[in-house]
């Protein structure tokens, strides 16, 4: 059809398939995607227009905001941490961040971070994307904010906060910055804090718009009433939906935001590099197996205080739910995260799969998005 470009296993013809039809029925303007099997890449395809502005095309080696799936990221730099025993995530936070405590915070616990189960899913206050450049003074700010629900008392999503909670896992327990830690240490083509010349060459986001920070807020609700619900939510501007995923408000086209290393949701990726990562985590290569096996256990599972719907999640890893749709196949062993957008990186260990597509083409975020879960349920069909 000639919207897309790159290699595919014939095998896998089927995504192939799927992704040229997207295109052409313009539900795309630029994106790729990216399969591996067994350490093998089976498909590595991308089309499109990257930039609206100028006609600039998207090419194999195009990077995108990935905005939440940023989150799998980040806590696999905390996990990697306490494996190696440089901080107890099931202890008190306070052990290692004095000033988190107080306000009903003292029993938090890394695990609590990890989960969205802290209480702490907006700032209390308007932050810049200037403020929000500097991770101390973010996690500053919440530690000295009330939580808005008892800790551990259920989970509400941390759309941006999360990642500076999370991020101050791998800060102060590694004395770098969470970007810094996992080029080092794990995905040195994954940006969270990109150079000027990175950002340059980055797709522009166009179309729909969606959340700031986080996943789609809910997809194919069940009933008129809980899309209405939903939807006054999002557009209140004091609902916690509404305060969780627009504070910072700014542009994730904006350089600032790319550059400042928002480790929740700033993460500049192309799939290849991004379904890299879901395949050596499945392999065993970044973190134990007995490590990916607790932390894709599922802590909270329920309804979410934030979006409302149910959610369901490990240490950072999203389970298969409304928010992290997944085959059949692959509910009981998929793990991963999913982002504004339509945006998803996934890990199979069971199938030895791995999965990651990031558009430019910003998602419908209460309608929900459906191509990623296309694509995906035409991977595992490959599969045999």
């Amino acid at each position: 059809m000639g919207f897309v470009d790159g290699h595919c296993d014939p095998a896998f013809q089927g995504v192939r398939e799927v992704f040229e039809e997207q295109f052409a029925a313009g539900r795309q303007v630029g994106a790729a995607v990216a399969v591996v099997v067994g350490g093998r890449p089976v498909v590595d395809l991308w089309g499109g227009t990257a930039d609206g502005r100028t006609g600039r095309l998207w090419e194999r080696d195009t990077r995108c905001v990935a905005f939440s799936c940023t989150k799998a990221v980040t806590a696999t730099a905390a996990l990697l941490l306490a494996e190696r025993g440089e901080v107890d995530l099931t202890a008190p936070v306070t052990d290692w961040w004095p000033e988190f405590g107080g306000q009903g915070k003292d029993a938090v616990t890394g695990e609590h971070l990890l989960s969205h189960q802290t209480g702490l899913p907006a700032f209390a206050r308007p932050v810049t994307p200037e403020e929000a450049t500097d991770p101390a003074a973010m996690a500053a700010l919440l530690a000295g904010q009330t939580p808005e629900w008892t800790p551990g008392d259920g989970h509400g999503y941390h759309a941006l906060t999360y990642g500076w909670l999370a991020g101050e896992i791998v800060r102060r327990n590694a004395g770098v910055t969470v970007g810094e830690f996992v080029r080092r240490e794990f995905a040195p083509d994954l940006w969270i804090g990109a150079p000027p010349e990175v950002i340059a060459q980055a797709a522009r986001l166009g179309g729909r718009p969606a959340p700031a920070g986080g996943a789609d807020p809910v997809a194919r609700p069940k009933t008129d009433d809980l899309l209405h619900r939903l939807a006054e939510a999002y557009m209140d501007p004091v609902s916690r939906m509404n305060r969780a995923l627009h504070n910072p408000r700014t542009s994730f086209n904006n350089p600032l935001v790319l550059a400042g290393g928002w480790p929740a949701a700033g993460m500049l990726a192309a799939p290849r590099d991004l379904a890299a990562f879901y395949d050596r985590l499945v392999r065993g290569e970044i973190l134990r197996p007995d490590t990916l096996a607790d932390a894709t256990r599922t802590r909270v599972d329920g309804p979410d205080r934030t979006l409302l719907v149910n959610t369901a999640f490990g240490l950072g890893y999203m389970r298969p739910n409304v928010n992290f749709r997944v085959p059949g196949e692959g509910r009981r062993t998929a793990f991963g995260h999913s982002g504004a957008g339509g945006s998803l990186g996934l890990g199979d260990p069971a199938a030895g799969l791995a999965f990651a597509f990031i558009p430019n083409l910003m998602g419908d975020a209460i309608g929900g998005d459906l191509r990623s879960f296309e694509l995906l349920k035409a991977a595992y069909a490959a599969l045999g």
